[in-house]
């Protein structure tokens, strides 16, 4: 049988087994310790020391988090992106508010501004003001950042930042992760860097990080026994994984080289005219933390899958919409149709930064092959 080629699997160096032996060495083996301190203030230093950084243990506590504080309770309504993967509104619920879901717009496949202030309206005219907008950066491709801060500021919604997926890009050269009032990224061992599974908060001001850390490690008090005053967390990293992580943060841009070396291969080999990528808007710099195509109809999709599934090669259809999904199909959604178009005939190719050139033209062979 053919090797395995994974849609996008862990890629490390050699740096992180010195970290990790670092903290075995020190006995450093908590949810606290010199590799968390030192990989949080990486991260600050690569977003912009106006940034302040909380690792965790998913993206998922960090979007959770950022519900909390910013005061997100049962009965609020909060406006997500429909076409995402489910852990960004999986906390939505977790707080017991309800998700509203905004359909894509067709540039960068991320939430629609214009479906968004609809459903803004739509809301406030029915006297229920949203809380919050989780607005999320597909793929590594930005969302249209200046529009939906508009929107934000216009009718005073604070903005949630997704950026699991877009650690690396840029719009006019200001990292993603710096855009939202708060924003999160996500380490999981899929994503362009990863620590096996974690994420982190981005946040404004020590205060703020400190209230983070203080909920994400169980909301103890201060008091010579366990005392708690407020429900807490078990969400803070393990310093071992943050290990891993200094050593990613040292090869990041390597890995943003290469898989953007892969969007290009693919867009130069594979036969013109069948397939559409997902292009950079002007100003726009994105990670390509996975190469999509959009294929001509759903048969040619899975026909393509269906073929480098039988020889060994991972590919995905783009993601489900929420609104299609059984476990949120009764929630309000504002919808233009683009999402359902997109999932319907999109692929994400294997898009790893430890493919070879090799693998690129295996993979290249196959596809041609079916169109």
């Amino acid at each position: 049988m053919n090797a395995k080629i994974w849609l996008s699997s862990p890629h490390m160096s050699k740096r992180e087994l010195e970290y990790i032996h670092e903290a075995f060495e020190t006995n450093w083996i908590a949810p606290l310790g010199p590799n968390i301190d030192k990989f949080e203030n990486t991260l600050q230093s690569y977003l912009g020391e106006a940034k302040k950084v909380a690792a965790l243990n998913s993206g998922t506590a960090a979007i959770h988090l950022a519900l909390i504080l910013l005061g997100i309770k049962q009965g609020d309504e909060v406006l997500c992106q429909s076409f995402t993967f489910s852990a960004t509104i999986n906390p939505v619920v977790y707080q017991g508010a309800t998700p509203v879901f905004i359909d894509s717009e067709s540039e960068t496949w991320n939430i629609c501004p214009e479906q968004l202030e609809v459903a803004i309206l739509d809301r406030l005219k029915n006297g229920k003001k949203p809380k919050a907008i989780i607005a999320v950066h597909l793929y590594g491709m930005p969302y249209k950042i200046i529009k939906i801060k508009e929107l934000g500021l216009k009718y005073n919604i604070p903005i949630i930042e997704d950026s699991a997926e877009a650690l690396g890009s840029e719009v006019n050269g200001q990292k993603c992760g710096t855009f939202g009032h708060m924003a999160i990224l996500s380490f999981n061992g899929n994503k362009i860097i990863t620590t096996s599974c974690g994420g982190a908060l981005i946040i404004s001001g020590d205060e703020l990080k400190e209230k983070a850390i203080f909920l994400a490690t169980q909301a103890k008090d201060t008091a010579p026994h366990l005392q708690h005053s407020h429900i807490g967390y078990n969400y803070r990293m393990s310093n071992v994984l943050a290990g891993v992580g200094r050593g990613q943060m040292e090869v990041l841009e390597n890995r943003v080289k290469s898989r953007r070396d892969n969007f290009n291969f693919y867009k130069e080999s594979l036969k013109n005219g069948h397939f559409r990528f997902l292009e950079e808007p002007n100003g726009y710099y994105s990670n390509r933390w996975l190469t999509c195509i959009l294929t001509a109809s759903y048969e040619i999709r899975e026909k393509i899958r269906q073929a480098l599934d039988q020889l060994n090669i991972e590919s995905r259809p783009l993601w489900k919409p929420l609104h299609l999904q059984p476990i949120f199909s009764s929630y309000p959604s504002y919808l233009n149709g683009i999402s359902e178009n997109l999932f319907e005939k999109g692929l994400c190719l294997p898009s790893g930064s430890n493919l070879s050139k090799r693998d690129l033209q295996r993979i290249v062979a196959v596809i041609n092959e079916q169109v």
